[in-house]
This record gives structure tokens, sequence and C-alpha cells, in this order.
């Protein structure tokens, strides 16, 4: 009996009985593929995971857009108040001549110098010793806001020419040493155009006294997106006591007399050109010393950063007429 159990399982295990016993190992269980529902949950995941990086790139864009919004209205400013510094800082200035006559000095360094206050060309004597040289000088309305300034235009011998050539230009680069101009006064005349644009030509009037009348079609834009445009100027009182001077601000309905000022406030505002979310309150201090809020403004300047820039220019060369304070004649 047990030699029979053990020939039974010797048969069973014997190669020969595969086909006619059911193997011994189990078969490998069947694959599947995704079912519906992990499909539709890792859908949802990765539209999740696509919105985040989507809400951070808008984030990221809009930062970025204010930031580069704020520097281009910043780098604008800068540039527009380096050429009114230019111009205004150079108002009023007059040739110095290092040899005005036939003097014998034992010393080169003894030579005397004069400051030519008269332009050589009789022709246009638009820069002379006379009652109009303050305004020759300096100039400007207050309402349209105007400013006109003025300086000699004269030669200097330079490296890069043989003969002498004028290093004087006005807002717009001019004018150049063509010999089409005559004129010895560089003029620089700026206003604020409808457009919003801070423009700058350099045509004279016939009147060295009157201020060049703002046109749109005149002139050229130095600045864009402009909200506001005002000019100040400085007086020094003619009636405080010697050693106790006193400066005012006026616009230029108070100025009497333009000998008498001193220095000039410009103030400027800018509004950028990127459209940001500006909650209620978002202020800024305008040239009059009024606040604005931001998210109540309109048209193209809805939406918009606006900045406020100001500096106050000392005008070095005022006096041509012999003392700032000693009145026109």
């Amino acid at each position: 009996m047990r030699s029979n159990t053990i020939a039974a399982h010797a048969y069973a295990a014997s190669p020969h009985g595969m086909n006619m016993h059911r193997p011994l190992t189990a078969r490998p269980a069947n694959q599947h593929g995704v079912t519906l529902i992990e499909l539709m949950v890792g859908i949802a995941i990765g539209l999740l995971v696509v919105a985040v990086a989507m809400g951070a790139l808008m984030v990221s864009r809009g930062i970025s857009g204010t930031v580069s919004d704020a520097s281009g209205i910043q780098q604008q400013a800068g540039y527009a108040m380096r050429l009114f510094g230019q111009q205004l800082r150079q108002a009023g200035s007059m040739r110095l001549n290092l040899n005005p006559g036939a003097a014998i000095t034992e010393s080169p360094y003894l030579a005397p110098v004069a400051f030519e206050t008269k332009a050589e060309a009789a022709s246009n004597p638009l820069y002379s010793y006379s009652a109009a040289v303050p305004t020759q000088t300096i100039t400007g309305t207050a309402s349209p806001v105007t400013l006109t300034v003025g300086f000699r235009r004269y030669t200097e011998p330079v490296f890069t020419s043989a003969t002498e050539q004028s290093l004087a230009r006005n807002c717009l680069g001019g004018p150049t040493d063509d010999g089409t101009r005559d004129d010895q006064r560089v003029v620089s005349t700026f206003w604020l155009n409808s457009n919003n644009e801070l423009r700058c030509a350099d045509i004279d009037t016939p009147s060295p006294a009157l201020p060049f009348p703002p046109r749109d079609t005149d002139g050229q834009p130095i600045l864009q997106n402009v909200a506001n445009f005002q000019v100040r100027y400085l007086l020094q009182d003619t009636t405080s006591a010697p050693g106790i001077p006193k400066i005012s601000s006026v616009t230029a309905a108070g100025v009497a007399n333009w000998a008498q000022v001193q220095a000039v406030e410009v103030c400027l505002v800018l509004y950028g050109s990127e459209a940001i979310d500006l909650p209620a309150g978002s202020n800024y201090v305008n040239c009059d010393g009024t606040t604005v809020d931001m998210s109540t403004l309109t048209g193209a300047r809805a939406r918009r950063m606006h900045m406020a820039f100001r500096s106050v220019f000392q005008l070095r060369s005022q006096g041509l007429i012999g003392s700032v304070l000693q009145p026109a004649t």
C-alpha cells in the first residue's frame, strides 16, 4: 500500500504526466489598465498644478510689470530733470573774453578778462545790455504754464575742429554750427500740450520779453505721459533788511522783475503705461500739494501708477543788469 502511494506521487511529478494533470504552480494574475476614476483623479491633480503655476505666473508678471513701469517713470523723470538743470544752470551765461584789450603784463595770469554782455551781430541784438536782459535770461507764463530759458551762444576752440565751435545747445540739441543762424542767444521753451506731452521748442519771438506761445504743432516732444507740469520761481525780497534775505515762491504771474529770480522749482507728475489694480486710497501728492486718489482717475490715466518729481535749480548767472535786486530800466 505504501509503495503504491509513493509511485502515484512519482507519477504525478514526472514530466510525462503534465498533459494529464493540473500544474503544481498557479498561473500569473491577469494585468489590468488605469480605471476611469484613477484617470479623472490624475487629470484633476494635473489641472490643479497648472492652475497654481498660472496664478504664480500672473502674480509674478504683475509685480514685474509694476516694477518695470516704476523704473521707466523714474528714468524719464531723471532725463527731464537733467535737461531742465542743464538749461536753467546756463540761463544768462555769457562769454568770458580772455583778452578784451591789449594789456601788457609781467605774467599772462595777470591779463584782464571780461564778460561780454552784448551780441556781436548787430543785425540780431537779442543778447544785449538793456532792459530786456532779465527776460532774455528767463521768463514764463502761469496759464498756460511755460518756461523760456536763454543764454549766450558763442564759439570756442575745440580739439575736434580747426575752427572754433559753439558747444552751447538748447533742449533739442541745437543750433548747429552751419552758418545759417546769426543770433547769439540759445533759447529753450518748455510747455505741456493737450496730449500729455512735455514739448520743447527753440523758436524765439520778435520780442524777448514775450514768452513763446505754446502750440501743439511746434517743437518736439521730450517727455510723454505727463499728468502735470508746474513751474514756480524763487524771488529774493527787495524789502528785506541787509543780511536777512527772504525768498518767496511764486508763479510766473507773481514775478514783477525777472532779474530777482534766484532759482526755479520744476514739478512733474508722470504716469505709467501699465494697467495695474489700484485699491481705493492709492494716493499721490500733486504739484500743488493736494492728494489725488489714483483709483478714481479716468481716461488714459485710469489704473496707472502716478509719481511726482520736484527739483529746484539755482540760476548761477543771474544778475546781468548789475544786481539781481536792481529794477530793470
